[in-house]
């Protein structure tokens, strides 16, 4: 991963770095300081491949998907990550950064979450650590994701509404930086490829545990470990990070991200980041981001909470300068269909994230040889409601 890999200086080509209130300097030093260096001993590996193994239920199955393969004629490979314990990829990040959180001697977590699952595997890790957990949500999604809400607070941690700007994952993303800047004893256990350096590497480093299982799952049932592509959902991109982390060296795999183009990519009801954005600071970081020609955010839509973000992390705006990824975009319609076309061909409800990348099949042809892997990076539970009534 070297030539795609984040610099000394924390930057992924011209994208990255940390760009940060003065207050919250020392944090991220602490973290950019010692990070590497704990997660990187013997123990904390241990820790962190026990609790994979016996806690989370890994590794996610390679599942062949005869089917949806026979309809697009080429081999379809879905990985598991919906088997997770928690349902989503979320919780392979969130064990590693609770590790983290608590070897710095942290006692208090916050976290931010869009469609909830980042939130409720925040929630998951700190029930087993003992440490409080305050989870910041976007009133909109408080409502639209209302399972994962009560799966939080079940699990004892309490859910701030927030109720600034579009009510979504951005707002719920400023609040949480917000509340960080005013408690120096807290750990911020970000969901996703973004923010300050380090974040954005070490989520990545955590979920290429997938791309890691995918090789040596594919080996076993094609003889190669390399995939024709691997398709993965992008909101922040951190499934998508996972996904791709073991094959960007490798140039014959395709890397294929999809975004939410929401009702349209010009609708102006849209989260199609690359197509509509251009570089500027969000979150911490320099990167891809939609906003007016004065630098202010500009709103976006999906019907996925958690593709439902302005900006991508600083790894995918680098493939996409680079042309390392191919960025796709689908729309809220697309991704119900495709939805429901895996729930019935291979009894698999998946997550409207995720459902965003399987609709892509109908518009890339790929050869009857091609082995096709698609990042399941959640189940559909928390969605029943939206498929429902979109359906109706």
């Amino acid at each position: 991963m070297n030539k795609y890999a984040v610099d000394q200086n924390g930057y992924y080509g011209k994208f990255g770095g940390a760009y940060i209130p003065e207050m919250l300097h020392p944090h991220i030093e602490e973290l950019k300081t010692n990070y590497l260096s704990i997660i990187n001993t013997p123990s904390f590996k241990k820790s962190f491949d026990d609790l994979m193994k016996d806690y989370v239920g890994r590794p996610s199955p390679l599942y062949f998907a005869s089917r949806l393969s026979e309809k697009y004629n080429t081999n379809i490979y879905l990985k598991r990550e919906d088997l997770n314990h928690t349902g989503a990829h979320k919780v392979n990040n969130t064990i590693g950064q609770i590790l983290l959180a608590k070897h710095l001697g942290k006692t208090r977590i916050i976290a931010e979450t869009g469609a909830g699952q980042h939130g409720v595997a925040t929630a998951t890790v700190c029930a087993l650590m003992g440490l409080e957990c305050i989870v910041y949500m976007g009133a909109k999604d408080v409502v639209r994701q209302a399972p994962n809400v009560n799966r939080m607070e079940m699990l004892g941690a309490k859910v701030e509404a927030v109720h600034s700007g579009s009510k979504t994952l951005k707002d719920a993303t400023n609040e949480a930086i917000r509340d960080w800047i005013n408690h120096p004893e807290t750990y911020y256990l970000i969901g996703s490829v973004v923010g300050p350096h380090p974040y954005p590497d070490m989520v990545a480093r955590f979920q290429s545990i997938i791309s890691e299982e995918i090789k040596w799952q594919l080996k076993e049932k094609t003889g190669t470990a390399f995939p024709s592509a691997v398709i993965a959902c992008v909101g922040g991109g951190s499934n998508a990070a996972g996904a791709f982390y073991h094959f960007t060296d490798h140039q014959n795999t395709r890397l294929i991200a999809v975004e939410a183009a929401g009702e349209g990519v010009h609708s102006g009801k849209s989260a199609a980041t690359t197509a509509l954005g251009s570089i500027g600071v969000l979150h911490g970081s320099k990167s891809l981001m939609m906003q007016t020609s004065d630098g202010q955010v500009i709103e976006p839509h999906s019907i996925s909470a958690g593709l439902d973000y302005p900006g991508i992390g600083p790894f995918h705006a680098h493939l996409f300068d680079t042309k390392r990824a191919e960025f796709y975009s689908s729309t809220d319609k697309e991704a119900v269909d495709s939805a429901f076309e895996l729930t019935r061909l291979e009894g698999i409800i998946p997550a409207l994230e995720t459902a965003h990348a399987t609709a892509i099949l109908s518009k890339i042809q790929f050869n009857s040889s091609d082995n096709v892997v698609i990042n399941l990076s959640g189940r559909g539970d928390k969605d029943l409601d939206t498929f429902i009534n979109y359906a109706k």
